[in-house]
């Protein structure tokens, strides 16, 4: 029922899924940053220049989304926790999240290992757990792409060990984020511009 919120065209480009009605959490209580991911995700392409970039660094896949966010005030976000037990403070080690606004954590995983998955499902679920997170976004590539991969000639530098789709939902089903709400975009052949 909540995907009816995420306009049409975008669902044709995109797959989406959702835990906890984190669509309906999204559209309602944080309007403003719902419209702020449907506006990237409605720019984005994956550009065939981007693909073919060399390793080493960030990619420029997820550069290009995280720099749409930080033109509308989303920002790199690490908290500090602690439990404080006898008056002595016991730190609760968190991982920062790429992208932060007003409760809503988005992780982009284009191609880490798929440990990174576990890493940012866990920080949501304890975030979430602490009342600082109301819901969290993960944007990653859809398994089809590795035949595109394959055809460029970068089909080693994009193994089945890394992080997609197919390796995503397994962790994601397994409850790997508790009871925190989640969104799960994939991009694949749809949102890809062989001219670019």
């Amino acid at each position: 029922m909540g995907l009816d919120l995420i306009p049409t065209h975008l669902r044709k480009r995109f797959q989406f899924e959702e835990r906890h009605h984190a669509i309906s959490v999204m559209a309602t209580d944080f309007s403003e940053e719902f419209n702020d991911l449907l506006l990237c995700l409605d720019s984005f392409r994956l550009k065939k220049s981007d693909i073919l970039t060399p390793g080493g660094g960030r990619s420029p896949i997820p550069k290009a989304i995280d720099g749409f966010l930080g033109k509308r005030n989303w920002a790199e976000k690490r908290f500090d926790i602690k439990i404080t037990v006898d008056e002595k403070p016991i730190p609760i080690p968190t991982h920062k999240i790429d992208n932060f606004k007003n409760r809503i954590g988005i992780e982009v995983e284009w191609n880490n290992k798929t440990e990174f998955y576990d890493r940012d499902l866990n920080n949501f679920r304890l975030l979430w757990e602490m009342r600082v997170l109301s819901l969290g976004v993960i944007i990653t590539r859809l398994s089809e792409l590795q035949h595109l991969f394959d055809d460029l000639g970068k089909g080693e530098s994009y193994g089945n060990s890394t992080t997609h789709w197919d390796k995503l939902i397994p962790k994601v089903e397994s409850g790997g984020a508790g009871g925190c709400p989640l969104l799960l975009v994939g991009m694949g052949m749809a949102c890809y511009d062989e001219k670019s």
